[in-house]
């Protein structure tokens, strides 16, 4: 089962695909889809444009997103929301399941505690991925929710459904 992670960024959506086989986890890429253009629009075209090529060249068969959480500025949290709009537009364009999880579940499923810093996600991401090359902090928070997608009933309960079904 090949599942991608998505963290949600106007300017840089992170992205992380991972293998899962039963409680084995096998990182495939990483990367970021940085924004481009003048005007709200084009970024948000140029984030669609962008992950749809990764959906593309990957061809995962679940997706998760972060949840957007609320910042004191209404404008940026709103632009934010934009931009969580195309993480989710852009699997259900391709068929995909999308799970969906708060940013404090990913950091327990992924490190032990709700609250961990960005350090300690990516340690602990490559401590579950050996030998990933991680291209930026995003892509280690996206590569995240892969991982709590993988532990969280994503991948498992898909597999556990079609085996039930086929016995």
């Amino acid at each position: 089962m090949r599942v991608i992670g998505i963290d949600p960024g106007l300017r840089n959506l992170g992205w992380g695909v991972i293998d899962v086989s039963g409680s084995r986890l096998r990182h495939v890429a990483n990367g970021v889809c940085h924004s481009e253009g003048g005007d709200l629009a084009q970024r948000l075209l140029s984030l669609h444009t962008q992950l749809t090529k990764v959906f593309h060249a990957y061809l995962p068969d679940m997706a998760a997103v972060e949840h957007t959480f609320v910042n004191k500025d209404g404008a940026g949290t709103l632009k934010l929301g934009q931009a969580r709009g195309i993480a989710m537009l852009v699997p259900a364009q391709a068929g995909l399941p999308v799970g969906e999880y708060a940013p404090n579940s990913v950091k327990k499923t992924v490190v032990g505690v709700g609250h961990a810093d960005k350090a300690q996600v990516m340690h602990m991401v490559k401590v579950q991925l050996p030998g990933v090359e991680i291209s930026s902090p995003d892509a280690a928070d996206a590569l995240a929710i892969a991982i709590c997608h993988a532990h969280h009933g994503g991948a498992g309960a898909l597999a556990r459904a079609v085996k039930k079904a086929s016995a």
